[in-house]
């Protein structure tokens, strides 16, 4: 069956909005994943240990952390920078404070700078990797373990590297079902 003139235009237009919409879908993890492969943007690896290659050269990792406009945490790097070997696992933490009366959850965004380290700069752990629920008045430190990869002196553009910084920034989120009962419970014996 052959389709007439403006069958076939109404056809083509619904198979172009389909197709950009599944490309429109499709963007937010193929970017993702394009930047944890590539370390595009200061995105950083994850790795399960730390290589056996642990080098003589080093390279300063400073530390950065910030809130989100709307978030009512305290955020800040216990230690603003540390000098690691490459191939070290380095171990860094950043205390949180919740000074409100209501419980806050939280989840980290992080990079790296300049750009180009993310490619050499591997997580182990991380609280960035989960989120973070604080109670009222809660105060914690929280660790994130990591090391920069040595295939990173053998970079062209890696090799002139000697300062890294990891920057977190945290962001309110939804409360998990159970605290977002129990701070439905609270806000009633407040009344």
């Amino acid at each position: 069956m052959a389709l007439s003139g403006p069958q076939k235009t109404v056809f083509q237009t619904v198979g172009v909005v389909v197709l950009m919409g599944g490309l429109a879908w499709a963007s937010v993890p193929f970017y993702d994943w394009f930047c944890r492969v590539t370390g595009f943007g200061g995105v950083t690896g994850v790795s399960d240990v730390a290589p056996d290659d642990v080098l003589d050269q080093t390279v300063t990792v400073r530390f950065d952390g910030s809130l989100n406009n709307n978030m009512a945490w305290e955020f800040k790097p216990v230690v603003r920078e540390m000098e690691v070997r490459i191939g070290e696992t380095g171990l860094a933490f950043y205390e949180a404070y919740n000074p409100t009366d209501k419980p806050i959850a939280g989840q980290a965004s992080y990079n790296v700078t300049p750009y180009q380290a993310g490619a050499f700069f591997e997580k182990i752990a991380c609280f960035c990797f989960e989120e973070q629920v604080l109670a009222p008045g809660e105060r914690v430190e929280m660790p994130v373990s990591f090391f920069v990869d040595p295939e990173m002196v053998d970079d062209r553009e890696g090799q002139y590297i000697h300062t890294i910084t990891l920057s977190y920034t945290f962001y309110e989120i939804d409360l998990p079902e159970g605290y977002a009962a129990l701070d439905a419970e609270q806000s009633t014996d407040l009344n």
